[in-house]
């Protein structure tokens, strides 16, 4: 694959050939200078790129006239905004009271050492993001994770973790 928009190495670089950045430009420019446009312009690049690397924010701040630390600050703010490449598939780890009080440490420990990655990290083959979470509210099935929309609960028999996965390849 010869695409010029990203590099060949897997850290997700983004340079200014992309045809994305063009986009953006476009919708910038569409929208009234006089209003807040900060939270409208990072919610568009991130669904655009998929995340906001500084890259992008740079180009919002030179484009917007809004200073790159401020783009950062709300940027890193707001859960909605991701800075790092997240995986096509999220899973979250309950680590309420319930799930931890019946092992979701242990689930969070198991899906690190399959997936190969620390938590709030994402495999190097783009599949997966691994996060600790609040109570995800399925407390009488804890310990219990998130895949996505997918519930999996009563995993205090971490055997399941690696078929569980499966499911998503």
């Amino acid at each position: 694959m010869n695409d010029q928009s990203t590099c060949a190495c897997s850290c997700g670089c983004i340079t200014a050939e992309d045809p994305r950045f063009a986009e953006l430009k476009s919708y910038i420019d569409s929208l009234d200078q006089n209003q807040g446009i900060t939270m409208p312009v990072l919610q568009e690049a991130q669904r655009s790129f998929g995340y906001l690397p500084l890259e992008v924010q740079k180009f919002i701040s030179e484009n917007t006239g809004v200073p790159l630390a401020e783009i950062y600050g709300v940027a890193t703010f707001y859960s909605q905004f991701a800075i790092e490449p997240k995986g096509r598939h999220h899973i979250g780890v309950c680590m309420g009271t319930a799930c931890y009080v019946k092992g979701s440490q242990k689930v969070l420990d198991k899906l690190a050492e399959e997936l190969k990655i620390k938590v709030g990290c994402t495999t190097a083959d783009g599949r997966f993001t691994l996060e600790a979470t609040r109570c995800l509210g399925c407390c009488g099935l804890a310990p219990c994770i998130m895949i996505d929309d997918d519930v999996f609960g009563k995993l205090d028999d971490i055997s399941r973790i690696p078929d569980i996965l499966g499911k998503y390849e």
